[in-house]
């Protein structure tokens, strides 16, 4: 009886579900709750809650079963409009978006090289390092302090290059993070499994390295002072002023240039994102693809099936560092200065996380694996630790136990303990999920098979004792 009542609700349920997510009230209640979810992050920008709620809305667009054209509108609308608004009205939540941009480039970056190909990469923050360093060099002072101790060099207006050159170095920092993706492939051929990752985890930190000490004999990286300050490109002014008089009523205040600077780089990285998308799904659908995915389960095999693995290895190495250079270059641009512990190994951890965290080999999988980690570094822990720092200024006490907040130590703040929360999270889903959040269709089938396959043997076992038994 319990269990015949327990399938009906799950039936109701189900079928409640389809009602909500399929036709035109999907499409109903999407809209209303993204309207709900904007309004409150415009009517309170530094709520946390508010915030969640339109990027919980963001996601619920995605997972509806409606047409493709209306989701497409959606996207546009959110991605050109409300967060923009919203954006600009509350600076600090365009930069944590400009983050989740510049993750999921990474993310979906490293997902070639280990999620697609099966190369387990722990360096792979170098190449972000190499974009990053590229326009630092040649969009700032620095080649005219060659010969300069660092911390000593006098003053100077002038620059080596240009401000408006970074749109071409965009794309140097494409071709030079690929060729350094093909250098790192080369000696690391023969390798595979635990060997390789020790290898490009080397690699990492000789990059780091490098730009920690280059600063003599010839002054080239500042080293670990840093380089500043690097040139963003230069924006038209009649195209922002058209835009400020639109903007200003809207948002409730002058939009000043460092906001305009802001919306910009997160709308060239929004660009930069949907281009490595289509990219990596054209990859992932082509014969080299499939390629890597033979390499992947069984490099003999794919040998023995004529796959040329040599070529394929260092394609993939080569795709996935030239995300991370194009990034490289944005993040120095947007930061205007660039110093050797912005690319620690910790960082390529951080990468790799958001992969496993999403799901290896899927694509939607790993940017929300990317906005999960972000959301939960920059806003979810940050606000835990601000409210728990406001407790210990008052005279707040823990009730029942009558613990004064004031006597709390800081050692207890939440964002301290950020890499002990992800480290949880990704051993919980490697034990419950450990297809990610939104696992790869190649791999829903794989964890398929892992679980029917000893169902199946242990019922033929079964069989065969019956059978021995009679």
């Amino acid at each position: 009886m319990l269990k015949k009542i327990t399938l009906q609700i799950s039936h109701g349920i189900h079928k409640a579900f389809l009602f909500l997510t399929t036709g035109k009230t999907a499409l109903i209640c999407a809209i209303l709750y993204l309207l709900l979810s904007f309004l409150l992050v415009y009517a309170s920008p530094r709520s946390l809650i508010a915030f969640l709620m339109f990027l919980s809305a963001i996601l619920l667009v995605y997972y509806l079963k409606i047409d493709n054209r209306i989701k497409f509108s959606f996207a546009v609308i959110i991605a050109l409009i409300l967060i923009p608004i919203f954006g600009v009205r509350n600076i600090f939540y365009l930069e944590v978006i400009f983050q989740i941009s510049v993750f999921s480039a990474l993310a979906l970056g490293l997902n070639i090289v280990v999620g697609f190909a099966g190369l387990l990469d722990l360096g792979y923050v170098a190449f972000y390092a190499v974009g990053a360093y590229l326009w630092a060099i040649f969009g700032s002072q620095q080649l005219f302090m060659l010969h300069s101790i660092p911390g000593t060099q006098p003053a100077t207006d002038k620059f080596f290059l240009p401000a408006n050159m970074f749109y071409l170095f965009i794309i140097g920092g494409v071709l030079v993070a690929g060729l350094t993706g093909v250098l790192l492939g080369l000696p690391v051929l023969r390798l595979r499994g635990d060997y390789l990752a020790i290898v490009t985890l080397g690699f990492g930190e000789v990059i780091r390295v490098l730009a920690n000490n280059l600063d003599k004999p010839l002054n080239l990286t500042n080293g670990p002072q840093g380089i500043t300050p690097i040139q963003r490109p230069t924006l038209p002014e009649p195209i922002l002023n058209i835009i400020r008089v639109v903007l200003n009523p809207i948002v409730g205040h002058d939009v000043t240039i460092g906001e305009f600077y802001n919306l910009f780089f997160y709308l060239a990285a929004l660009v930069i994102v949907i281009i490595v998308i289509v990219v990596a799904r054209h990859l992932d659908d082509s014969k080299v693809g499939r390629a890597w995915t033979a390499i992947r389960e069984d490099e003999t095999a794919a040998i023995a099936m004529g796959i040329p693995l040599v070529r394929l290895k260092l394609a993939a190495f080569a795709a996935g560092a030239s995300f991370a250079g194009v990034m490289g270059v944005l993040l120095s641009a947007s930061r205007t200065f660039i110093s050797p512990e912005s690319f620690s190994f910790m960082q390529s951890i951080g990468v790799l996380s958001m992969v496993i965290l999403g799901g290896l080999g899927s694509i939607p999988g790993v940017i929300v694996g990317a906005a999960v980690v972000v959301v939960l570094n920059l806003q979810v822990l940050q606000s835990f630790s601000l409210y728990l720092s406001q407790l210990r200024q008052s005279e707040a006490v823990i009730p029942i136990i009558n613990f004064a907040w004031k006597n709390l130590s800081n050692q207890l703040d939440p964002a301290k303990y950020q890499r002990m929360l992800f480290g949880l999270i990704l051993i919980i889903m490697m034990i419950y999920r450990p297809g990610g959040l939104i696992p790869a269709a190649r791999r829903k089938r794989e964890l398929k098979a892992d679980v029917i396959e000893p169902i199946e043997a242990e019922s033929v076992a079964e069989g065969e004792v019956n059978h021995g038994s009679a």
